[in-house]
């Protein structure tokens, strides 16, 4: 991978401006995105457990959703990389997921619930490469890639936390998981509403990249393929919150209407912290990434063997390591790949990602109904295999394509 090691070019004020209103309505939309999505997400767990689904069942359906959730990705970046429309590609996958939410009030057997949380998957599938192009194109504009995605992935959050909590609301006031899902139809409707207008005041995003990195040749670098390497082993040892809400359900460590708050409590840290964790990653590279990843393993014995306060701790660190990994991995991926290959290679990484994700959330699955105790360390033991890798990837980043 060769860098451009020139003279950074001066940032037009005005430019700039431009680009900051950019990312912030981008991170709006998202919010309300976000609001919607993980509020359902937070109760996917108890709600398929309340249909007679099995943990393993549960770790399948929702390990497959990102399975195609990720691996879609692939299609869509070379879809937008090969015809150019980002923003068409965008909000088609904006709708199918904002429509997959509220229909899970209509749902009456775990199957039917599957196939929309599946559905929901493939709409973010289908929109993620394309926006996150576009707002690579604002990086240099406003600070740095990992600050760009840092305050995207923070407004993200925050309507991840916000969600739960209305859902939380609605639970305690003995409301049904039905009329909880119905509730959702509200900020995605506001989600759509912000898309099409983030659509109407920025139709060219990438008119605002004057100067992308100088990253020689038409293939993907080789530390690329490493990096994708380490994330992958990453992907597989990370529960998801469905499975850690079933946990959580069914040993009654955490009281029914206290489980959505627990995921808006790590939806939380995973905001506030993935702010920060972009900018240190600006500034410092890829010990950042070393560092919190060993941190992050610590949620598996904290969830699946604490009491309540442990569990909360370790839902918290769950929390970080979503932040650290959705914040990091696309601020890393940018600077290494040519500009005309970056929706591919966002989807190329993020379609391995969510193969392994897919992987290790069936086997947590399956281990859970046969050993808790393994799956711990199953978790533990898959994340932190992947810090030799990423120590190796840092030692070889080249920082020069940040400035």
């Amino acid at each position: 991978m060769a860098a451009d090691r020139s003279q950074t070019l001066p940032v037009d004020p005005a430019t700039r401006r431009i680009a900051v209103r950019f990312v912030l309505l981008i991170g709006i939309l998202s919010f309300f995105a976000d609001f919607t999505y993980e509020g359902s997400r937070s109760i996917l767990g108890p709600y398929l457990e309340a249909f007679g689904a099995t943990a393993t069942v549960v770790g399948i359906v929702t390990g497959f959703g990102e399975l195609l959730g990720y691996g879609l990705r692939l299609v869509s970046g070379r879809w937008a990389d090969a015809t150019g429309k980002f923003w068409p590609i965008t909000i088609f996958g904006y709708v199918v997921q904002m429509a997959a939410v509220p229909a899970l009030a209509l749902t009456q057997n775990w199957p039917q619930a599957a196939a929309l949380i599946i559905l929901e998957r493939v709409g973010k599938a289908i929109r993620n490469p394309p926006r996150d192009v576009m707002l690579s194109h604002a990086g240099k504009q406003v600070g740095g890639y990992g600050l760009v995605f840092g305050i995207h992935e923070a407004m993200d959050q925050f309507g991840a936390m916000f969600g739960p909590l209305l859902i939380a609301f609605i639970l305690a006031h003995r409301g049904s998981y039905h009329e909880a899902f119905a509730v959702m139809l509200v900020p995605a409707l506001i989600n759509l509403a912000f898309v099409g207008l983030a659509r109407w005041l920025y139709p060219r995003p990438q008119d605002l990249e004057s100067s992308p990195p100088n990253v020689s040749g038409e293939g993907l670098p080789r530390i690329f393929w490493v990096y994708l390497g380490g994330a992958a082993l990453v992907a597989a040892g990370f529960a998801d919150y469905p499975l850690i809400a079933y946990h959580f359900g069914k040993t009654h460590v955490v009281p029914s209407d206290w489980i959505a708050i627990f995921y808006a409590v790590a939806m939380a840290v995973s905001g506030s912290g993935s702010l920060l964790f972009g900018r240190l990653f600006d500034r410092y590279g890829f010990n950042v990434l070393i560092g919190l990843t060993v941190v992050a393993a610590l949620f598996a014995p904290l969830v699946f063997l604490g009491g309540f306060w442990t569990a909360l701790i370790g839902a918290a660190i769950w929390g970080m390591g979503i932040g650290v990994h959705e914040s990091i991995i696309p601020a890393a991926v940018a600077p290494m790949v040519p500009v005309h290959r970056r929706a591919s290679a966002f989807g190329l990484f993020t379609a391995g990602y969510g193969v392994f994700w897919f992987l290790g959330s069936a086997a947590i699955g399956i281990l859970y109904d046969t050993s808790i105790p393994v799956t711990i360390a199953f978790c533990v033991v898959a994340q932190l295999a992947a810090v030799p890798i990423f120590i190796w990837v840092g030692r070889h980043y080249n920082r020069a394509a940040l400035q």
